[in-house]
């Protein structure tokens, strides 16, 4: 693609950051992939030197808090673009190429252990700065809530066309309620938000770079590690990834970073975590579609509902809530969803 697909001034602007000279070619700007966000992302080589140019409109997208959080990771160690150049009025970033590369790609039942050791590396990176994470904004209730209305709002009312009575509403409650007091009671870190195998890229020197870290918060130890481990795009086994947390649990408390916490309460911190993330991430994929016109996103739902169904069965037998919510969601919810084109089950 071409740079008529980018605003006319864009490109003027990122010359005008780089030195000058030795480029006799005409220089464009290409398309490439983008996210979830309204961001775009634009590809500039000059000779052998390559950039990218996002255009991230100032009136959606948190550009301050996207350059303040990059000094903030690049200060604790953590591999991230660097920034060659900012507009913040107008949106406009100058930016390191770091590649197309994306980590989901190379992984499988070889490299898993030795990508998400490296992932988990810099977990541990995270949660060293308690002091600085919470300048960040917190993850607190009103946010945790926020999230998890919006599974009701966009996904069983918007795209499923399913209206919960009151009965119904008081029972997705009762499971915000839990879910949020144990979201609460845990220790906190930095959380990146969205740490998982599309944000983490591969270099060439071997380091895992990070990207889309401006919605980091301060916030639940086990947030970024549930994002990693039951990642919505690619699945491991039930007990491969409690062995994985717990390891990552032993290497916090080694380092001081956290606590002792014995095996089963921090099982169920990652667990619950995991399901609001994941009762969150089938709102926020709905509304991708419906609101953003992202229908690429669906593809991923049966996988999020696998994961939900999964902690919901998991803990039936000892907390109503959870399993007054899994038969509402597999009575009422499952004929609907196995009725949609992506709807195949996991």
């Amino acid at each position: 693609m071409s740079s008529r697909f980018a605003p006319t001034e864009l490109l003027p602007w990122a010359l005008s950051q780089l030195p000058a000279g030795g480029v006799d070619a005409s220089p464009a700007l290409q398309l490439v992939a983008g996210d979830a966000s309204n961001r775009r992302y634009f590809r500039l080589e000059l000779g052998s030197g390559r950039y990218i140019v996002a255009q991230a409109p100032p009136e959606t997208e948190k550009n301050e808090a996207f350059l303040s959080v990059r000094e903030l990771l690049a200060d604790i160690g953590v591999r991230v673009p660097e920034v060659l150049g900012a507009d913040l009025a107008r949106g406009y970033l100058l930016l390191e190429d770091l590649g197309d590369q994306m980590l989901l790609p190379l992984l499988n039942a070889t490299t898993v252990d030795r990508f998400y050791c490296q992932a988990r590396a810099i977990l541990l990176q995270l949660a060293v700065p308690a002091g600085a994470a919470r300048d960040l904004p917190a993850y607190d209730e009103t946010l945790l809530r926020e999230e998890l209305g919006r599974f009701g709002t966009w996904f069983v009312v918007a795209l499923l066309g399913y209206s919960p009575n009151v009965q119904e509403q008081n029972l997705i409650e009762a499971l915000t309620e839990q879910l949020v007091a144990s979201a609460m009671e845990q220790p906190v870190a930095l959380v990146h938000r969205d740490f998982h195998s599309r944000n983490l890229m591969p270099q060439p020197d071997g380091q895992l770079a990070v990207i889309d870290f401006q919605d980091a918060v301060h916030g639940p130890v086990t947030y970024d590690l549930v994002s990693l481990l039951r990642d919505c795009y690619i699945r491991w086994p039930a007990q491969r990834v409690d062995r994985w947390a717990l390891e990552h649990r032993d290497q916090l408390c080694d380092r001081g970073l956290l606590v002792e916490v014995e095996d089963a309460l921090f099982l169920r911190w990652f667990d619950w975590m995991g399901l609001q993330r994941h009762i969150k991430v089938l709102g926020t994929f709905a509304r991708l579609y419906l609101r953003d016109g992202k229908p690429g996103y669906l593809e991923d739902l049966p996988l999020v509902i696998h994961y939900v169904r999964q902690i919901l069965e998991k803990y039936a037998d000892d907390e109503p809530a959870f399993a007054e919510f899994g038969d509402w969601f597999d009575t009422a919810l499952r004929p609907l969803i196995e009725q949609q084109p992506w709807g195949a089950p996991q």
